[in-house]
């Protein structure tokens, strides 16, 4: 058992630099955060068009929605509208977080 100890011992030195390599993360590498390739400005430009675009027209529906339901109130309805202001608020729900989206799937 001394025999033993001593050998741990005298090894113990030459060991120790190599304790970090064993604690390192063996995970997948992290690639996020890249080098965007030569001519991404011309796409992000369009995306944050069609971003812009998007949004516009949520809102445009969300007024549809309430100019409808505001002429069908005269008449005693409106309560069927409420389905379309469901997919009109499931729609700018998905606009507002599609980065968030991507980034989670990404």
């Amino acid at each position: 058992m001394s025999s033993l100890l001593a050998a741990v011992l005298d090894a113990s030195p030459h060991l120790t630099p190599l304790a970090h390599l064993a604690a390192a993360p063996t995970g997948p590498p992290d690639v996020g955060g890249g080098e965007a390739p030569p001519g991404a400005e011309g796409l992000l430009t369009v995306l944050k068009w069609v971003a812009w675009c998007v949004t516009a027209l949520c809102v445009a529906g969300i007024f549809g929605v309430a100019a409808r339901m505001a002429m069908d109130h005269s008449k005693g309805g409106g309560r069927e509208h409420v389905r379309g202001l469901g997919f009109v608020l499931g729609a700018c729900l998905l606009v507002g977080s599609a980065s968030g989206i991507v980034g989670a799937l990404v």
